[in-house]
């Protein structure tokens, strides 16, 4: 079922939380809404399910206008971030209480239970009560619950925040899986840009109740729109250098660089900002730019070092671990001349690539 969204605003009193919002979701695809809290992401979500009124707009499921519908009419399923679990029930009376209270068939129920704890993983688990569960346990009852009645459209509403780090991979891989074996449209609210990229056909990022970008997770952290995508986007985060463009060389008086860009020899005295990923920041010892190091994080396969220009402003650069430099020894440093991000004074970008 896709899903259409046309100049959706959402007021709370006087306060606009989503300020005409347009957005297609293809059938079968699965898409997040990603920005820091209170930017609009769970409204929207509860508009789609139909918890949340439309104060202007369209909401339409299917090619058909559901605007004004109660959520019973939607077929929409919902996962919420506590998990919502009926403490007294068990496993398999939490599954089965939609149809329960749909008066459908004993027998039937019973079925579509058994093929639900297949597709999500419960199998041995239906006598148990929620408080004999671990958290990934509890949040594939969840899952079960909201899909037992084939609805159209899934709606997950920070699913993993309650989980550990290890707890978080397995259910990002497990929901993603079941979503492409149902074939379901899927509508994931998160904060977290590593969740989106790996969970998602495509990405609305947010920011003040409007979406900033709406795009595949490869093209968003290659080509972002503004610096304020660029800057979410990705982990470790973009630094950010403020300067000049003048015929190919990037310069910074404050931070003392300058940097050769032949690929932007046509600019000439622009104001500019620079993003520099930190996997394209180099440490060059032929290279005029300087910078101490003020921080070293060993991760594993890599070191992460903070750089620390003349400014005091700090850029990042992931380097290998077998190199051996410590904390305040000076570096020289330069970037990937083929991998840079230029925005203008606005934000905007000019240049990718």
């Amino acid at each position: 079922m896709g899903i259409q969204i046309r100049n959706f605003t959402k007021r709370f009193g006087q306060t606009t939380v989503i300020d005409n919002m347009n957005l297609d979701i293809e059938s079968g695809e699965m898409i997040a809404l990603l920005g820091p809290s209170g930017c609009g992401k769970s409204t929207t979500l509860f508009a789609i399910s139909g918890i949340h009124k439309i104060d202007e707009g369209q909401l339409l499921l299917a090619g058909e206008d559901v605007t004004g519908k109660p959520p019973q009419q939607r077929n929409v399923g919902v996962i919420f971030q506590s998990y919502a679990l009926y403490p007294h029930m068990t496993v398999e009376e939490n599954i089965g209480f939609p149809l329960m209270i749909r008066k459908e068939a004993k027998a039937d129920i019973k079925r579509k239970v058994q093929e639900m704890t297949e597709l999500v993983g419960l199998k041995g688990l239906l006598g148990r009560k929620p408080a004999e569960l671990s958290g990934g346990q509890q949040q594939r009852v969840s899952l079960a619950r909201a899909m037992i009645r084939r609805p159209e459209v899934l709606l997950l509403d920070e699913p993993l925040a309650n989980l550990d780090a290890r707890l978080r991979i397995t259910m990002r891989a497990e929901i993603r899986r079941i979503q492409q074996e149902t074939g379901i449209t899927a509508v994931l609210v998160t904060h977290d840009q590593v969740e989106a990229m790996s969970m998602c056909d495509r990405i609305a990022i947010m920011r003040d109740g409007k979406v900033l970008q709406y795009d595949t997770p490869e093209q968003m952290y290659q080509v972002p729109a503004n610096d304020y995508v660029a800057g979410f986007m990705g982990n470790p985060p973009t630094s950010f250098l403020s300067g000049h463009l003048e015929h190919g060389t990037f310069r910074s008086l404050e931070a003392d660089v300058q940097l050769p860009l032949p690929v932007l020899h046509s600019y000439s005295d622009q104001p500019v900002r620079l993003g520099l990923r930190p996997e394209h920041v180099r440490l060059e010892p032929q290279s005029a730019n300087t910078a101490t190091i003020s921080f070293i994080e060993n991760q594993g396969r890599e070191l992460l070092y903070d750089l620390t220009l003349a400014d005091g402003s700090v850029i990042r650069t992931i380097q290998p671990v077998n190199l051996h430099y410590g904390v305040g020894q000076s570096v020289h440093w330069d970037i990937d001349p083929h991998h840079i991000l230029v925005f203008d004074e606005q934000g905007d970008l000019i240049h990718a690539g």
